[in-house]
C-alpha cells in the first residue's frame, strides 16, 4: 500500500496516525516533493474510479484558471497534465491499496476501507 501526502496537512497526518495503529504495511510518497507522472495520475485515477476533476484541489491558487475548464472526455488530458505540473492541486491523501483499488483518505472510514481489502 501507499500514500500519498503532503506532510503540512491534517488529514494526511490523520491517516498516517490511523494506518500506524492498525499496524498496516504501506509506504509514503511526499508527492509535493516526488510528483507523480501523467501516467501515474491516470493509473490512480482509475483505480479510484474517478475523472482528474474529481480530485482537483480547486482553491488552490494554482487552480484558478481550471476552474473555467470544461469537465469533459476533450480535456481529460488538459486537466491531468496540470495535475501533474502542479502536484499541489492533487486531492489528499489519496492510498493505492494491494487489492488494485485506491480512496482519497479524507475520512477516517476511507481509510480504514483499504485496510479491510
Amino acid at each position: 500500500m501507499e500514500i500519498w501526502i503532503n506532510p503540512a496537512c491534517s488529514k494526511c497526518r490523520s491517516a498516517i496516525s490511523l494506518l500506524d495503529a492498525e499496524q498496516a504495511d504501506y509506504t509514503v510518497r511526499r508527492y509535493l516533493d516526488d510528483p507523480p507522472t501523467e501516467a501515474e495520475i491516470r493509473e490512480v485515477l482509475a483505480r479510484l474510479g474517478l475523472e482528474p476533476w474529481d480530485i482537483t484541489r480547486t482553491g488552490e491558487d494554482a487552480a484558478k484558471e481550471l476552474t473555467s475548464w470544461p469537465r469533459d472526455p476533450a480535456n481529460r488530458d488538459r486537466w491531468i497534465r496540470a495535475l501533474a505540473e502542479h502536484p499541489i492541486l492533487i486531492q489528499r491523501p489519496i492510498i493505492t491499496a494491494d487489492d488494485g483499488h485506491a480512496v482519497i483518505g479524507r475520512t477516517e472510514e476511507a481509510v480504514r476501507s483499504v485496510l479491510r481489502s
